[in-house]
């Protein structure tokens, strides 16, 4: 009785859930993050044009206690599952390889483990030695890949649609940062990669108890 109770405790995904997540499947998800998170939403659009703004890759430790490397916050992590997913309240997304390009995970992931505690790329430009969600990802892939491109770059943006105008939270980050806003350069976004044809998207089930 008294470890039924602890059990009950504890807070834990269906077993359904973690059944059907394997080891390199992509998660997609929309966190609020304030003006910042509205801002990426504004001018990215996802699979089925759903807002995502941050993403991780699975990894499965003897396909009982699950991970998801993340790169947030300060650094590239190795997030508990039920953490990562308590993030939104939102739909969250499974992002699987299709057959043909699934013999590039178990690099991606060994790519994924050699960079945590990589800093968090703040300046949100490509190949400066950091990393943010979407462009870890990406390296990881690049490096299963051969050093070939697996997901795409495009021109990065930061202006407001349909105007010239930068979003002012854009303004204030890089201000701070004290670099010039890099628009038009090179970069990704979890909605984009969302789209690649090479992954199949569906729906998330789980739940907290």
């Amino acid at each position: 009785m008294k470890n039924l109770l602890l059990l009950l405790l504890i807070p834990f995904t269906t077993f359904a859930q973690k059944s059907h997540l394997k080891n390199g499947d992509l998660l997609f998800i929309n966190i609020n993050c304030g003006p910042m998170c509205e801002a990426i939403n504004a001018v990215t659009e996802g699979y089925k044009s759903n807002d995502f703004n941050h993403m991780g890759l699975v990894v499965s430790e003897n396909n009982k206690d699950f991970y998801v490397y993340e790169a947030i916050g300060k650094a590239v992590v190795k997030t508990p599952l039920n953490e990562f997913l308590s993030y939104t309240k939102q739909t969250v997304y499974i992002g699987q390889l299709k057959r043909k390009y699934r013999h590039l995970i178990p690099e991606a992931i060994a790519f994924c483990e050699s960079q945590l505690g990589v800093a968090y790329d703040s300046d949100f430009i490509y190949d400066n030695g950091k990393y943010y969600c979407s462009e870890l990802i990406y390296d990881a892939f690049l490096s299963s890949n051969k050093k070939q491109p697996f997901f795409q770059l495009f021109p990065m943006t930061y202006k407001e649609p349909n105007s010239q105008n930068y979003f002012p939270i854009w303004v204030a980050h890089f201000a701070e940062q004290a670099i010039e806003i890099p628009e038009g350069k090179p970069g990704c976004n979890p909605g984009g990669m969302s789209l690649d044809q090479k992954i199949r998207l569906k729906k998330m089930n789980y739940s907290f108890q």
